[in-house]
């Protein structure tokens, strides 16, 4: 045998074999694929991950002591009241109930000796649903969210220091799962539900198996997120967690440990032990700080929605107690939370837990942001009201927290109005920040990141979320949806992850945190993911876009509304909960303006007689500011809400109306309402008119009293009361009775049948109805013009309204073609004229529901003016039982335009009339306020209301949505008796011309009617009107007020100057240049941004015994004025040359 010579052998790796009889074919990716979720499914938990995720358990007496007391019916006791109750024996396995009791359970925990040493020792309490585990002093240390959902949170760690003693910690059981106890449909919950305490264990997790567990996962999570067929991290994150399954052994502990260190083939060498730092690595220094996915921990909490606001606090405290754990943990980790309301219900519920969390936003994470009250609705509240979210909601957190927010965030709402970047750049933000767009029903939102603008041209840096969501669970789609759902990539590659469960609240959980360690490293290893940037705010976010995009200038644009394509029966559904915002606002308005003229007065300030209630007046906004937020307002909550709701408003009205009537006796001294008794001797009656505008109307009064009064009455043919012109002819703020006969001379106001038909007319207008309550005539007697479209009628119709999805949030297009009209089965005349006409029609809709509409035409305009024209009124009662029913009033009108024009909060906005595009039909159903409008060239009608926001114009049908009817997630949504008033104003000449705006405020503003003794009338009716606008018909003042820094102790001595703010803006769409007159002692002026910050001087210029301050207005532009007064010159200076008619009184009748 010949001798061979073997070479010696080589280090390194083996030698490539020259023989090979061993098959290696590839795997089969889908049989595999399935295989990977055996390794943490429940079906294999005897051999798989699960098996070995807890060293130790325990639930004996010895080591958990367990008691608990369960308050009365669903009160809510506070920590200190619920641990002096008498508490019982309880275990494992307990039923708790029924849904929205609270349970307050005595814990106390003695670890095992032998445990002593363990790495983490937990106690494991699941109470199926929601709890908050408290300190035995009371302070809240984590949430609990039982069950086995993905928001599953039922672990709490003992502290190292409690595990040589017993450890007592309180406990208070909710019973309500995560989003409340509905069936999980967002249906009408379940108020009979109970809840099993299916653990209460300590427990030794082996830590080494969960960090196993979760490098699988994101292992498994990146092999199904990447493409297997061209992607090498794609298939690496594959074999390597194949591998894994292959290694591991459950009955072989040391495995847990070698495939951990298979998984450094994806996440790199050592990472695990760098921790946090994973974040530092694996970028250029060019590009540290340009990360394009940057990470923030988030908990969005509804205020209210499938649950009352009274579980909203508890959600509050559970939800920022974890995320201060967490904070603790992970030292990348920030947090952000929104909405002061949910912060000051923390600092008045749980002060404990708010000192920590300002702890935690002293040290910069836990970041407060938003800058509003709540997380607000924005097509419905009315300017003033978004201003005061704005107000309320950033000087809170300055107040608190040292710094008003500087990023606008809204993440959930319904659709976004068009003055949103002027007042969210008025009150100190210039970043916006949401998502909902992406829920788009039709049409993909064509942009991430860009320049808002805004009606007046006010623009805002906006990011919508590439994720498409403000609840992501951090998983490996989330990151890469961050830069591939990104649509500007080209002049801005950045995306903001906001992660954690939220609606229910939660926020982030552990996992979540863990898992975004593992991405950043697999980046940083291998590449092809974004890598993901932690420990910034949004703030920092919104900068780094700022200044890589030129200061914003190369980010694209895009103008006006931002339009929801979804949840357009928000503008409808819970009709009374829309009656109690507008209401309210109106109110809040009529008690500042009395309530500032009332405090300024000099008989006021003697003996402190009366100082601006701020106090009170701040209680009444922040109530009302909580009803518009995003799921109450709309109406798309249980009933349960909509319950406090309508207890909120009844507080803001009773209290309301007493702070203005105490404002109205010293802001017109010696008048009293028209219904009081005090006044004995003969008495005339004024009228407080708070527009700052020249206004008359007819006005109905008691009839059960004799007036001394100059003027014309009309008694009602039911003798009850009668009627009377009122006029405010220089808009002085104090109207007075007036003798109607020369006006009647030009034609007074009759209503008649003539055959089946109710004729009505006045000199401007004539009216017909039908038998069925329909008006099927509408004319403009001075141009001869028909107002109704050609064999059309205007009435009430109604739908079918069966949405697909989301019942009291939707109305689907298809609705449209059920139209029925409403037919009445009774037409009656009520009142015959001089002043005013009315007929009365009723209807039966369905088998229940009855319904009146009195419809009512009067003598003279309401406005002043050649052309002026009377407005037709509806006044509709209807007790409202149907279901899945939309009920509209709508008018064809002889108008062409391809546009109607809607009054949204300081202007108006244009849609399309024509469905031309998927944009314009998407528009089906729409948002407004106090009128819609639709013109042509010379002339327009405009629609008005009293308290509806939904509208609708097909062509040249203009409609108004008044009731919906759906059952779900409120069952009864509407079910009762409502009342609202409609009207119909023709004008001549088109919009722009017309006195629209005004209209709409006078019918949302009435005249408070007040009875004063004839030998006070002329002093009470001398006044000057103490602000006025001259120059500018297109301008209006909206709001007067006192300012917020100004000292209203009642001391006059005080150093704090006095001032009042003043909220004016231009209506129509147009510049112009105004003067504003000023009957004050004014020392200087400026103008100020909402939070009521000086911005500049402005000039003031004496005027007689007046100011005048020149004010220019681009289009649509709100401008705040904040008057410094004079302390030695007082309001309220009289005109000396005023006097009040002599003329005799002239009754009218019928």
């Amino acid at each position: 045998m010949s001798q061979q010579n073997f070479a010696a052998p080589m280090s390194g790796p083996a030698p490539y074999p020259e023989l090979n009889f061993t098959p290696n074919a590839p795997i089969f990716k889908g049989t595999t694929n399935g295989r990977l979720d055996q390794f943490d499914s429940g079906s294999s938990g005897d051999t798989n991950v699960l098996a070995v995720l807890f060293e130790d358990r325990t639930d004996d007496e010895k080591h958990v002591q367990l008691e608990v007391w369960s308050a009365p019916g669903r009160t809510k006791p506070t920590f200190s009241e619920a641990v002096r109750q008498n508490f019982k024996p309880a275990k494992k396995g307990i039923m708790l109930g029924p849904s929205w009791t609270q349970h307050w359970f005595r814990v106390i925990l003695n670890i095992p000796k032998e445990w002593k040493d363990k790495e983490r020792i937990q106690f494991e309490f699941d109470p199926s649903g929601e709890a908050m585990i408290f300190d035995a002093e009371g302070l809240p240390l984590q949430g609990i969210t039982g069950g086995f959902g993905g928001d599953r949170r039922v672990e709490f760690i003992i502290p190292k220091e409690a595990r040589g003693f017993p450890y007592k910690i309180y406990i208070e059981a909710s019973c309500n799962a995560m989003f409340g106890n509905g069936d999980g449909s967002h249906g009408p919950p379940d108020d009979n539900r109970y809840f099993r305490l299916n653990s209460a264990d300590l427990v030794v997790p082996r830590m080494q198996a969960w960090h196993l567990l979760w490098d699988f996962r994101i292992l498994r999570d990146i092999s199904r997120t990447l493409p297997l067929d061209n992607s090498s991290l794609g298939n690496v994150a594959f074999l390597t967690a194949n591998k894994i399954l292959n290694e591991f052994d459950a009955s072989d502990l040391s495995t847990i440990a070698k495939c951990r260190k298979i998984a450094e083939t994806v996440f790199g060498e050592g990472w695990a032990e760098k921790g946090e730092k994973v974040y530092e690595e694996g970028l250029r220094e060019k590009d540290i700080g340009h990360e394009q996915v940057w990470g923030i921990g988030n908990c969005h909490i509804d205020t209210a929605w499938l649950w009352p606001y009274s579980a909203t606090q508890q959600k509050t405290a559970r939800s920022w107690s974890t995320q201060c754990d967490l904070i603790e943990r992970y030292p990348e980790f920030t947090f952000v939370a929104s909405q002061a309301q949910q912060f000051k219900w923390l600092e008045q519920q749980y002060p404990k837990l708010f000192q920590v969390i300002k702890t935690k936003v002293d040290e910069g994470k836990f970041q407060p942001i938003g800058g509003t009250w709540v997380e607000m609705d924005t097509n419905m509240p009315s300017g003033e009201a978004l201003c005061r979210q704005f107000a309320y909601g950033q000087r809170y957190f300055k107040s608190r927290f040292g710094e008003y927010c500087d990023v606008f965030w809204l993440p959930d709402t319904f659709g976004y109005s068009s003055q949103l970047p002027q007042l969210a750049r008025n009150a100190g933000m210039k970043y916006f920040f949401t998502q909902k767009l992406s829920w788009n029903q039709y049409n993909s939102f064509p942009r991430t990141t860009f320049n808002w603008i805004g009606l007046d041209g006010t623009q805002v840096i906006t990011h919508m979320t590439p994720v498409n969501t403000y609840t992501a669970q951090a998983y490996v789609g989330d990151v890469r949806n961050a830069t591939y759902r990104h649509k500007n990539l080209g002049t801005e590659d950045k995306g903001l992850l906001a992660y954690g469960n939220g609606d229910g609240g939660g926020g982030p959980l552990a996992p979540m945190i863990e898992g975004l360690r593992r991405i950043r490293a697999a980046a940083n290893e291998r590449g092809e993911l974004p890598k993901v940037k932690m420990g910034s705010s949004v703030g920092d976010f919104y900068r780094a876009i700022e200044k890589d995009s030129n200061g914003g200038r190369d980010l694209t644009t895009w103008h006006g509304e931002l339009y929801f394509e979804l949840h357009r029966g928000t503008y409808t559904s819970h009709g009374s909960i829309k009656k109690g915002n507008r209401k309210s606002e109106v109110l809040l308005r009529e008690i500042e303006f009395a309530a500032t003229f009332a405090s300024l007065a000099p008989h006021a300030r003697e003996d402190r007689q009366y100082v601006f209630p701020k106090d009170d007046v701040d209680e009444l906004w922040e109530n009302t500011l909580l009803q518009q937020f995003h799921d109450v307002l709309p109406g798309s909550g249980i009933g349960m809400i909509y319950e406090d709701a309508e207890k909120y408003y009844a507080h803001i009205r009773n209290k309301g109306n007493a702070l203005l009537e105490k404002a109205l006796q010293v802001y017109l001294p010696g008048t009293v309402p028209i219904t009081s008794p005090s006044i004995n001797e003969n008495y005339e009656i004024v009228a407080v008119n708070t527009l700052c505008h020249p206004r008359r109307e007819i006005v109905r009064l008691p009839n059960s009293q004799v007036y001394s009064a100059t003027g014309s009455f009309q008694t009602s043919r039911n003798q009850e009361f009668c009627y009377a012109l009122v006029e405010d002819r220089d808009g002085t703020g104090v109207a007075t009775i007036q003798n109607a006969d020369a006006l009647l001379k030009q034609g007074h106001v009759f209503a008649q049948r003539r055959g089946d038909v109710v004729v009505m007319g006045n000199a401007f207008l004539w009216l017909e109805v039908s038998p069925q309550g329909r008006i099927t005539r509408l004319a403009d007697l001075g141009q001869s013009r028909e107002l109704i479209a050609d064999g059309q009628t205007a009435g009430f119709v109604i739908f079918d309204d069966h949405p697909l999805n989301w019942d009291a949030w939707d109305v689907d297009f298809f609705h449209l073609q059920t139209k029925k009209n409403v037919d009445a089965h009774s037409v009656e005349i009520v009142e015959t004229g001089p002043l005013r006409a009315t007929l009365l029609a009723k209807y039966r809709i369905g088998k229940d529901t009855e319904m009146r509409a009195y419809i009512s035409l009067d003598a003279v305009p309401h406005a002043y003016g050649a052309d002026a024209l009377t407005m037709i009124r509806i006044d509709v009662e209807v007790d409202w039982h149907e279901r899945h029913k939309f009920l509209k009033w709508e008018i064809p009108l002889n108008i062409n335009s391809d546009i109607a024009r809607y009054e949204t909060q300081f202007g108006v906005l244009s849609r399309p009339t024509h469905r031309n595009t998927t944009w314009d039909a998407a528009k089906f159903e729409v948002c407004g306020h106090r009128f819609a409008d639709l013109s042509e060239y010379g002339y327009g009608v405009a629609l008005l209301n009293d308290c509806k926001y939904g509208y609708a114009c097909e062509g040249n049908v203009l409609r108004i949505s008044l009731l919906r009817a759906a059952t779900a997630p409120d069952a009864e949504q509407d079910q009762h008796y409502h009342e609202f008033s409609l009207g119909v104003l023709p004008h001549r000449g088109s919009f722009d011309h017309s006195q629209v705006p005004l209209a709409g405020m006078i019918f949302n503003t009435p005249l408070h009617l007040r009875k004063v003794a004839s030998s006070s009338i002329n002093t009470l009716t001398a006044r000057k009107s103490p602000v006025h606008i001259v120059g500018g018909s297109n301008v209006f003042i909206d709001t007067i007020k006192r300012g917020d820094d100004d000292d209203f102790s009642g001391d006059e001595y005080s150093a704090v100057p006095r001032t009042v703010v003043l909220r004016i803006y231009e209506a129509y769409g147009g510049h112009a240049s105004v003067d504003l007159q000023i009957d004050l002692g004014v020392k200087k002026a400026t103008i100020c941004d909402i939070l009521e910050r000086d911005q500049g001087e402005v000039l003031v210029k004496p005027v007689g015994s007046g100011s005048v301050i020149p004010l220019q207005f681009r289009a649509f532009q709100v401008i705040s004025v904040k008057l410094y007064l004079d302390e030695e010159v007082d309001f309220i200076e009289l005109a000396s040359n005023s006097s009040v008619s002599g003329e005799s009184w002239t009754p009218v009748q019928e």
